[in-house]
């Protein structure tokens, strides 16, 4: 333009104005361009993400338990929550500016080469050392970013667990304390932040360096060439304006890399969690349970759970053999670390045996698929989960599709309609947060209503070790006789008044069986169970 629009001091207005006019449609062109890139982009990235958020939320449902303990459930929260949003908050802008501005580079260096391939020489000279820089930066900023990802987790942690026991803290005045600890990982979350905000800010200063050298290179190298090497001024000016353009998505790759090492610390504490293989393996060629009632056995059964750092595995369960003939219910008694619940887990497949095999219905677990078994096998944990809505809600979980009438119909069967008539609104009240709302051995007798709804053939009861008012005592107890009746029963038994309701009592020590008997047998026998069970008697009484 300058060339042929200025020629002896005249303007040549109609080839300006032609000039413009291409130059306005380009524009145009390429705005249209970038916001339809822009909209595809962003949807398939929303897409991908909302896919990939409820994979990853599956896959932490199906990690085994000694996985889930491991992680803090904050931690698993963040990665479903803020790694995440790392991604989302990377492809709306960071992942865009990649695909774009590394299509800008490539076609101006293509142009740059054309126009004078020297200039562009001396361009790409000057500016390669910056991606060296760009690259030890960048290094630094994947261990920042690393550290700040952590350290968000253990504040997510911190604060969930501050927040859940919440209850636990005003009653010892422990609230100073915990909130110290929040502020505690507060502070190192904020701490690695602001150092990898350090080091992201030398980014930026790096490309404005690197921008002016080129600049001040390309200007010097095209005056000191002239008109030698056909150079005029409009050349020179338009090399210069592709320089700028050249160098322009450079400066933004200085912010765009910050971003970019925030997404992929995210990416990597999302991918670590996705490679954690699920919990017991699904069955490969699965082996429907038979029809009718169901026996369990365990044959010759070693269990130990993995070590963690230098500790060795020592086994919880070793060598058990134990069978339970179908419709039987058994009482699972002992001391504390005797591997009453670990027998339990096992029996429902949440863990598999380290050696030795469980049978249900003379089928190895292994080989029955995940939902013929969740179907025929219900677990009641000691401390039953509710969330926070209404009872009718949550025992809707069992049976979706349950009517009202079937949810009172339930109610009869064992026998709880007093309870249920008792309260405020029925099976409609509330339960609040995580069953608040409810006393310990009402939350049991909604748990054995729930499992009363997918009428199995195994029952597993773990009893709440809380205690209970004697009239709940006397509810959960006819209904835990109604509920078992005809079903292959395994209770884990805190009470011995449950023991002794029990067809047969196995008394284990040291993931061993020590005694193995009906509850008169065992007390007529005189052996530990007769001793636990007075003292326990004692105790009761005192």
């Amino acid at each position: 333009m300058i060339d042929k629009g200025f020629v002896a001091g005249e303007v040549r207005l109609d080839f300006i104005l032609r000039l413009c006019g291409v130059a306005a449609a380009v524009v145009l062109l390429a705005a249209w361009c970038q916001r339809t890139a822009v909209y595809r982009l962003g949807t398939a990235a929303e897409e991908g993400l909302y896919g990939l958020r409820v994979r990853l939320f599956d896959h932490i449902h199906r990690l085994s338990l000694a996985d889930q303990n491991e992680e803090r459930r904050g931690a698993l929260v963040a990665r479903v929550t803020s790694d995440i949003e790392t991604l989302t908050m990377f492809f709306a802008w960071g992942g865009l500016a990649w695909m774009l501005d590394l299509s800008l580079m490539f076609v101006v260096a293509c142009v740059m080469i054309a126009y004078d391939w020297v200039l562009a020489v001396v361009a790409f000279a000057v500016v390669a050392p910056l991606i060296i820089v760009l690259r030890l930066v960048q290094r630094r900023l994947v261990q920042a970013y690393d550290r700040v990802r952590e350290g968000n987790a253990q504040m997510l942690s911190a604060v969930s667990e501050t927040v859940a026991g919440v209850e636990t803290l005003q009653a010892y005045d422990a609230v100073e304390p915990a909130l110290q600890r929040v502020q505690a990982t507060t502070k190192r979350r904020t701490r690695a932040s602001i150092r990898a905000g350090f080091i992201g800010a030398l980014l930026f200063p790096s490309g404005e360096v690197f921008s002016v050298f080129t600049v001040v290179a390309v200007v010097g190298i095209g005056v000191w060439r002239g008109d030698a090497a056909g150079l005029t001024a409009g050349s020179l000016v338009g090399f210069m304006f592709l320089t700028y353009r050249f160098l322009e998505p450079i400066a933004e790759f200085t912010e765009v890399i910050d971003q970019t090492q925030t997404a992929v610390a995210g990416l990597r504490r999302v991918l670590g969690i996705l490679d954690t293989p699920i919990g017991p393996p699904p069955a490969t060629n699965p082996v429907a349970l038979p029809p009718g009632r169901l026996g369990v056995a365990l044959h010759d059964v070693t269990f130990a759970y993995a070590p963690r750092d230098d500790e060795p595995a020592t086994n919880v369960l070793t060598s058990l053999t134990l069978t339970i003939p179908p419709g039987q219910h058994i009482a699972l008694v002992g001391e504390s670390g005797a591997g009453k619940t670990t027998v339990a887990r096992l029996v429902a497949r949440l863990a598999d045996p380290t050696k030795g095999r469980i049978t249900i219905g003379a089928v190895n677990v292994k080989h029955v698929a995940n939902d013929d078994l969740r179907r025929r096998l219900t677990v009641v944990p000691q401390e039953p989960f509710l969330f926070a809505d209404t009872i009718a809600y949550n025992l809707r979980f069992a049976a979706p599709q349950a009517t009202d009438v079937e949810l009172h119909a339930a109610v009869r069967s064992l026998e709880l309609d007093d309870w249920v008539a008792s309260l405020s609104e029925g099976l409609h009240t509330q339960v609040g947060q995580r069953g608040a709302a409810l006393a310990a051995g009402e939350r049991q007798m909604v748990a054995l209503l729930r499992a009363s709804l997918v009428n199995p053939d195994v029952l597993i009861l773990d009893e709440a070790t809380s205690s209970v008012d004697a009239l709940t005592e006397v509810r959960i107890a006819r209904a835990l006789r109604k509920l078992s009746a005809g079903r292959t029963t395994i209770s884990i038994a805190h009470r011995l008044s449950t023991a002794a309701r029990a067809d047969r009592v196995v008394l284990l020590a040291n993931g061993q069986i020590l005694e193995d008997g009906s509850h008169e047998a065992l007390m007529a026998h005189g052996g530990e169970y007769k001793r636990m069970y007075d003292a326990w008697l004692t105790a009761t009484r005192a």
